[in-house]
């Protein structure tokens, strides 16, 4: 029978909200879901998982997401997989976008855990505007520790 959360626990990571729905250590094959919301604008710098694929399903709003040569809006209840060791990143392109990220292995999860903070309510945080080239740097870093490599600029 499965395990129904208690509770779920909520993350400020950089300028998103996450929602860890299922941690990747409480099933025994390393399966991670959380939930993100995020504003217009939203998009990570171009980058390879070398541990884990991504799946996006889009609950409300609507994501450009690119991976590899492939470059596609999909909106609610749409469901794309970006491969391990192909380049990717996504765009909210809506006023706002919600979607679940799952992953095996927990390496995306631990990379957002290491970055995040308690989110101090159910909602964005502030905006912390533009990235420094001192954020930049320590984002690729930790990035690296957990199996993620930042190959390129964030989209337009």
């Amino acid at each position: 029978m499965p395990l129904a959360a208690e509770s779920t626990e909520q993350l400020w990571f950089l300028n998103t909200l996450h929602t860890v729905r299922v941690r990747h250590d409480e099933g025994e094959d390393g399966i991670s879901v959380m939930e993100t919301l995020a504003r217009q604008g939203d998009s990570p710098p171009l980058h390879v998982h070398r541990t884990e694929d991504e799946i996006f399903h889009v609950l409300e709003g609507e994501l450009r997401v690119r991976a590899g040569d492939l470059d596609v809006k999909i909106a609610a209840g749409e469901t794309l997989l970006a491969p391990k060791r192909v380049p990717h990143t996504y765009r909210v392109e809506s006023e706002g976008a919600r979607w679940l990220v799952t992953t095996t292995r927990g390496d995306f999860e631990r990379f957002v855990r290491a970055l995040s903070r308690p989110a101090e309510r159910p909602e964005l945080p502030a905006d912390q505007g533009p990235t420094t080239p001192e954020q930049a740097d320590a984002l690729a870093a930790v990035a690296r520790e957990h199996g993620i490599e930042l190959v390129g600029p964030p989209l337009d």
